[in-house]
């Protein structure tokens, strides 16, 4: 019982059979559409005080401080927003030196990243972050 094949029996296709890969992507599609939202979290978060070890202070470090009012000040002297950059340069002269960012815990974060922003256009690139230490002192009234 052997079947004849005859030459008009295997003709080649030439068409692309499209339906499993239509399939694969709908599974993707629908795994990719509910793992998405579980990837991001909108959770409120408190997060912790610092306990890392200060570092030594500088010398002569120079503190760019963000009062309540949003007012800024290099050391003890008020600067306006404007004339921040100018003004680290001239007391400066060299970019690389790291600055010293306070800002009261009244401050809006975006105002803080506004700060940020205008010393990273400027080329003041190592700027660090002031905070209260785990026992509640300021590490910049510290000598």
């Amino acid at each position: 019982m052997a079947a004849h094949l005859g030459r008009d029996d295997l003709q080649e296709t030439h068409e692309i059979n499209v339906t499993p890969f239509i399939d694969v992507m709908l599974v993707l599609l629908i795994i990719f559409m509910v793992a998405a939202p579980l990837a991001t979290v909108d959770l409120p978060v408190d997060l912790p005080a610092s306990n890392a070890a200060p570092h030594e202070k500088p010398e002569k470090p120079v503190y760019v401080t963000i009062q309540s009012d949003l007012a800024l000040a290099i050391g003890d002297a008020p600067v306006k927003r404007s004339e921040l950059v100018a003004t680290l340069e001239h007391q400066l002269g060299d970019k690389s030196k790291r600055i010293y960012l306070r800002a009261d815990a009244a401050v809006p974060y975006g105002e803080m990243m506004a700060v940020l922003e205008r010393l990273r256009a400027g080329g003041f690139l190592k700027v660090a972050l002031v905070a209260l230490d785990a026992g509640g002192k300021d590490p910049s009234a510290v000598k």
